[in-house]
């Protein structure tokens, strides 16, 4: 996730990118780097920072580019509840691909339909690009691509600004360089994981 702001904030030159494997995760990450061994993480300053919010946050205040958070008090306090909604978000709709998929992940698509609904001057959550988006994009996407597989759910049908969101995301140069390269090994990954009783 923190990805799609590092691409934005033209960071690629200034920061050694080290890819790992999340099914073999090697043993110096967890001793050398960060012990609670998840993904992504980064060290700036002598300092490691991990999990994905805190390093699109991290990166938006200490990297140069341009803010992603606007000015406006009302924009900012609504990025505040939807990146701590994504906290919600996420897990409840994997908890759906164990019970009632349609229903309670919609309920969720739903929700974000509203919330992108919320201001009018821009496709986006907060009209225009920001944090929350970089929040939201990876599951999103995954969802997108296992869903139809996985329970022919289409996450966007009669959610015409959810479809507006994924086709403008679609459009930026940072989005496209981090997005899923091979859509069938994550179907069936998540298949494996999701469906197999």
């Amino acid at each position: 996730m923190p990805f799609v702001n590092f691409n934005l904030e033209g960071l690629q030159d200034k920061i050694n990118l080290v890819p790992i494997d999340l099914q073999n995760r090697p043993d110096w990450y967890k001793e050398k780097v960060y012990p609670p061994n998840k993904v992504p993480s980064l060290e700036h300053n002598n300092k490691v920072i991990g999990e994905s919010l805190d390093l699109v946050k991290y990166i938006d205040s200490n990297f140069e580019g341009p803010s992603l958070l606007p000015d406006d008090p009302e924009k900012q306090k609504f990025a505040e509840e939807l990146i701590a909604y994504s906290d919600t978000f996420v897990p409840e709709i994997y908890r759906s691909f164990m019970r009632d998929a349609q229903t309670l992940a919609g309920a969720q698509f739903d929700y974000l339909e509203k919330a992108l609904g919320k201001f009018d001057d821009g496709p986006f959550f907060l009209g225009q690009f920001s944090q929350v988006d970089i929040a939201y994009v990876p599951f999103i996407e995954r969802f997108q691509i296992f869903m139809p597989a996985g329970f022919n759910y289409d996450i966007t049908s009669g959610r015409p600004k959810l479809a507006k969101w994924i086709e403008e995301m679609d459009k930026l140069d940072g989005y496209k360089q981090t997005k899923v390269l091979e859509p069938e090994k994550l179907v069936e990954y998540y298949k494996n994981l999701f469906l197999k009783a």
